[in-house]
């Protein structure tokens, strides 16, 4: 059986992994990131979270990874000390978000 083009890319998306990585060195780029998960399989997509005003890394961020590789990822790098930092390597869940400032009256602010 022959599957139309157009399943190809939402099978492979379903295929995927976002691990939440914490706990890393501030001077980390997208760069070093990719390549110290790539030891252990294929890295589809970094994202390290900046500071909005200053543009400074925060320290964490998520990697989306081949399910069987994020696995061996998650195994081999959660809790490995780096620049003495214990990285910190998980499922990422997702957040329910709350409006815009997160204020409890859907963003607005009263004042």
């Amino acid at each position: 059986m022959h599957l139309p083009p157009h399943s190809a890319p939402f099978h492979e998306y379903s295929a995927l992994t976002k691990l939440f990585v914490g706990n890393l060195p501030f001077t980390e780029t997208d760069k070093t990131v990719r390549a110290l998960f790539s030891e252990h399989g294929t890295v589809e997509k970094v994202t390290l979270i900046t500071d909005r005003e200053t543009g400074r890394p925060l320290g964490f961020g998520s990697v989306e990874m081949l399910n069987d590789d994020a696995s061996r990822a998650t195994q081999a790098l959660n809790g490995a000390d780096f620049d003495g930092r214990s990285r910190k390597v998980n499922d990422a869940q997702d957040r329910e978000r709350t409006g815009g400032s997160g204020s409890r009256h859907g963003g607005s602010r009263r004042y």
